[in-house]
């Protein structure tokens, strides 16, 4: 398989476009707030922002902020609940980082064995 395919195989580097597609996602969870968030979401559910700043020091406008850069990374969405929105996880996202991530640790551990292989020769 070629390194431009859509699809990169064990020890095909991952392509610009699945780079570039992926990249909002670890730009957006690397902030501890934004993690923060996506973490309270995953076990909590649908939540609004007046239950997400509860109990913290963070402004609800910071919140807002912060759910707008998850949104964007397709992280988030918000939802319509009555005259509230509520802000529920999206995994779709987070799955296609995780599949990148999974790419780049196979193409370390062939690296790794073949480094071995040359080494015990």
């Amino acid at each position: 398989m070629s390194p431009r395919s859509s699809a990169p195989s064990n020890n095909a580097p991952l392509n610009n476009s699945a780079l570039r597609k992926c990249a909002p996602i670890f730009a957006a969870l690397g902030d501890e707030t934004r993690l923060r968030l996506i973490a309270v979401l995953c076990a909590g559910g649908a939540m609004s922002i007046a239950q997400l700043t509860s109990g913290t020091d963070i402004t609800r406008q910071a919140v807002t902020k912060h759910l707008h850069v998850l949104a964007n990374a397709g992280l988030v969405h918000d939802i319509k609940v009555g005259r509230e929105r509520q802000w529920e996880f999206e995994s779709t996202r987070l799955e296609e980082a995780r599949r990148s991530l999974d790419v780049i640790a196979q193409q370390w551990d062939h690296a790794l064995n073949k480094l071995k292989m040359a080494l015990e020769r």
